[in-house]
């Protein structure tokens, strides 16, 4: 094992699907539902880590990435090139929108703490802080080394997840409320596309490519599977205590006027006094730099897989990709745009692409030329199927969203 720590590349998971966008999502879950939804959570956490394992398994024991698999493993030249269109539409265009994203909430994270910091250009409102922290992901990227990738992420998450927890106990909850709204499904009225929300923002798709490609940099055979199943399995669960502590946290002003993590730090203060907001803009700040750092990761990986092209961090081709990703959420947050096609284009793409990436990692992980005894059980193939499903309903209705059909 990598003497990097005990903490791998499950850790860089959580760190994606806990950005800026989870953040929002969770708030209104809390502050519009209370803890009712906290159960959508939990199935939530469970799908990321049975997907994301299969992800591992296929690094740690076939070698092969994602994006890769698909490349190598689909025989028939038009579906091989149909996927792969498929998979880079959505990953980079869609990464490149959910990265103006990320490094918008890292922006209200700081602002909320010291106030703007912009500066005119002619008509233009340039925000500073918006290229302060694009600069920072991009001299952590460029060091091209993965210990220190992996250290901060480490340290960024743990300070979330101090942020977030805290906040929640000092709201001090409903014991057996929270604990009927974890385990009890329930479907209040307006909930079902905050409850596909928080599926969606939780299930990731480019986290299913990158985790498959960085256990291949901690871990070298099938004799590590356990560490990077216990890797899994520990960094998920954190990730998904920091989505059900924003929960908490939202449910102690609930019904108050709240529309993302910046109005709940607001509301707070006068309850809980200004450490409380302070908590929260903090956990804003590196919830949105931990998802700056790994959305253009993520895109490289998967050019890289889709391209054959040398996956090393330190590569040309490897640094031009998550270098553009960068540079366009970078000048998207500077100037405030608004890119509503691009992030519908996303959607869409993503809606689709969740249930057959899903899908596809099933099928491979079933086949023994690839990973011997190491294939999926009748049991994860079931659970794996019906995650599919959720999934696929899950893409319907984001599809009938976004063109306005439901």
């Amino acid at each position: 094992m990598n003497k990097s720590g005990k903490f791998g590349p499950g850790v860089l998971v959580a760190a994606a699907f806990i950005g800026p966008g989870t953040v929002t999502v969770c708030t209104l879950a809390g502050a519009q539902h209370g803890f009712v939804l906290l159960w959508s959570m939990v199935f939530s956490v469970i799908a990321t880590i049975i997907l994301q394992e299969m992800s591992a398994r296929l690094g740690v024991v076939a070698r092969l990435g994602v994006a890769q698999a698909i490349r190598q493993e689909i025989k028939i030249p038009v579906l091989r090139t149909t996927a792969i269109i498929l998979v880079m539409s959505a990953i980079l265009v869609g990464n490149a929108a959910y990265e103006a994203g990320n490094i918008s909430g890292g922006v209200l994270g700081l602002e909320t703490l010291s106030g703007k910091l912009q500066v005119s250009i002619g008509q233009f409102s340039l925000n500073l802080y918006s290229i302060i922290i694009g600069v920072v992901a991009f001299l952590i990227l460029y060091k091209g080394s993965y210990k220190a990738i992996e250290k901060t992420l480490i340290t960024l998450v743990l300070v979330m997840s101090f942020a977030f927890v805290i906040t929640a106990i000092m709201t001090q909850p409903n014991v057996a409320e929270m604990l009927k709204g974890l385990v009890i499904p329930s479907f209040p009225e307006g909930s079902p596309m905050i409850i596909i929300a928080l599926i969606g923002t939780t299930v990731v798709p480019y986290n299913l490519f990158l985790h498959a490609s960085l256990v291949q940099e901690k871990w070298q055979s099938a004799e590590d599977l356990s560490k990077a199943r216990t890797d899994t399995v520990v960094s998920v669960l954190l990730g998904g205590l920091i989505s059900i502590a924003i929960i908490i946290s939202a449910t102690a002003m609930q019904g108050a006027e709240i529309s993302n993590a910046v109005d709940l730090a607001k509301a707070l203060e006068p309850v809980f006094g200004s450490f409380a907001k302070y908590l929260l803009s903090i956990g804003l700040f590196a919830a949105g730099i931990t998802s700056a750092i790994t959305a253009p990761l993520a895109a490289s990986y998967v050019a890289a897989g889709c391209f054959n092209w040398n996956d090393d961090i330190k590569s040309e081709k490897f640094r031009r990709v998550w270098i553009i990703i960068l540079l366009l959420g970078i000048i998207i947050s500077s100037f405030g745009f608004k890119p509503i096609e691009i992030i519908k284009f996303a959607q869409i793409a993503n809606g689709i692409l969740l249930p057959f990436i899903a899908g596809f990692l099933l099928w491979l992980m079933s086949r023994k030329e690839i990973l011997g005894q190491y294939v999926n059980s009748k049991l994860q193939n079931s659970i794996g199927w019906l995650i599919v499903l959720v999934t696929l309903v899950l893409g319907l209705k984001s599809l009938g969203k976004v063109f306005g059909l439901i």
